[in-house]
């Protein structure tokens, strides 16, 4: 039986978001995990909360955080992209549990496009295998 993973994505692209999980399913599915639930948010700077929730409940051997940060006219797209990475880097020190960061930081649509689905450019895929690797590393290490 293989452990259990949660994908944690934010929903401000749907389009994204969708593209995002396809790919981190499908690189779940070949490692053979099939138990995984999905966390939706308004959008990456919910996150790292997600993260939090799921990584302190105990029920995960890892949280793959998804989602996509547009750069606009504004500030806001570095604070939400900075405050996004460390919240959720925070998450993974704190609890030991980790946590995959599979957000798009990209300055135009066709960017993310680009790198949310298929081929050597799909986030999602990459967050989920990271998570895995990484959870694989803490268990081989905790059994010594």
């Amino acid at each position: 039986m293989s452990e259990k993973y949660a994908i944690a994505v934010a929903r401000f692209y749907e389009d994204l978001a969708e593209r995002l999980i396809a790919g981190a399913r499908e690189a779940f599915a070949e490692q053979g995990v099939e138990d995984l639930e999905l966390l939706d948010v308004p959008g990456a700077f919910e996150l790292p909360i997600a993260a939090g929730y799921a990584a302190r409940s105990g029920r995960y051997a890892g949280v793959a955080c998804l989602g996509a940060v547009i750069r606009g006219e504004t500030d806001h797209y570095d604070f939400v992209c900075a405050e996004a990475a460390r919240g959720i880097m925070d998450v993974s020190l704190q609890t030991g549990v980790p946590c995959a960061f599979g957000v798009l930081t990209c300055q135009t649509m066709e960017q993310a496009l680009a790198r949310s689905g298929g081929g050597k450019r799909d986030q999602g895929r990459h967050a989920a295998e990271a998570v895995m690797r990484m959870a694989a590393i803490r268990a081989q290490l905790a059994t010594g």
